[in-house]
């Protein structure tokens, strides 16, 4: 332990796990201990992993987040970051009714995103074309994100620690990926709005996600060989690659679609509800 630090890793993680599902905030970690770091983080991301599997929650994948270089100077990194994904918060869209429940996510938000899905485990330094030669699927989701901070307020150190701010993932059809020739430049250019009760509210593009969904991938796995080289992605993870719009508070009774500009991906309609 540090001299005048407040925060062990190991209080983190307990108390993150017990803000799990009970729609509370709480200060941020970095406001109550400055010293709390990015690789601090890391180390509660695993502990909680390794908690939640302990008590039969399974991880089956990951959420990459800060996909927007905008805000990395902001935030100090040079890079995406990311956390755990798991069995009972991913699921098919079609499979979970068209739904998803806000109960106990505090201020959610809603993130239209591209997922992958790993058949082969890619390695740090791959260039684009072999990542692509691991993905199996693609599909076009939703991710619901949440922040366990009041309005939005926190550091990429506190974002880790907080789930990478995942709440729950709602995949649409999987499409093979041997359906894309040329998968980079595709979801780079694809053209997604975003629309809430039939109003289209935003729109947006793949190269915002670091100039592509499978940039964003490419340097993500880079980032993990730098800070988590322990966790590789392993064949079967599921992988999400960040939004292309803003993020948008949900409330319940809400009715939240997409129109993509690329066919072979589905377009998507999520209800919100309590």
């Amino acid at each position: 332990a540090h001299m005048g630090r407040v925060l062990s890793v190991d209080a983190v993680a307990d108390e993150e796990l017990g803000l799990l599902g009970q729609g509370k905030q709480v200060q941020p970690f970095t406001k109550r201990d400055p010293g709390f770091d990015l690789a601090e983080a890391y180390q509660v991301a695993g502990l909680v992993r390794e908690r939640r599997e302990a008590r039969g929650e399974k991880a089956v994948g990951r959420k990459i987040g800060f996909t927007n270089r905008s805000v990395w100077d902001a935030q100090g990194i040079t890079g995406p970051i990311w956390n755990y994904m798991y069995a009972h918060t991913v699921q098919d869209l079609a499979a979970a009714g068209g739904k998803v429940s806000v109960a106990g996510y505090p201020e959610a938000r809603i993130e239209p995103e591209i997922v992958v899905h790993f058949g082969k485990a890619p390695e740090a330094g791959m260039p684009e074309a072999e990542l692509m030669g691991c993905i199996d699927w693609v599909a076009h989701g939703f991710e619901i994100v949440h922040t366990h901070f009041e309005d939005w307020r926190f550091t990429a150190a506190d974002t880790v620690a907080d789930f990478a701010l995942h709440g729950r993932l709602r995949v649409g059809p999987r499409v093979p990926v041997q359906d894309w020739r040329t998968l980079a430049e595709d979801m780079a250019a694809l053209q997604v709005e975003l629309l809430c009760d039939g109003k289209g509210v935003d729109r947006g593009q793949g190269a915002v996600v670091l100039d592509g969904p499978l940039n964003a991938l490419r340097l993500w796995v880079d980032a993990m060989a730098e800070f988590t080289p322990d966790w590789p992605v392993r064949p079967g993870d599921v992988v999400t690659t960040g939004t292309i719009t803003d993020a948008w508070p949900l409330r319940p009774g809400q009715r939240w679609q997409t129109r993509l500009s690329d066919t072979r991906l589905s377009a998507l309609t999520l209800k919100t509800v309590e």
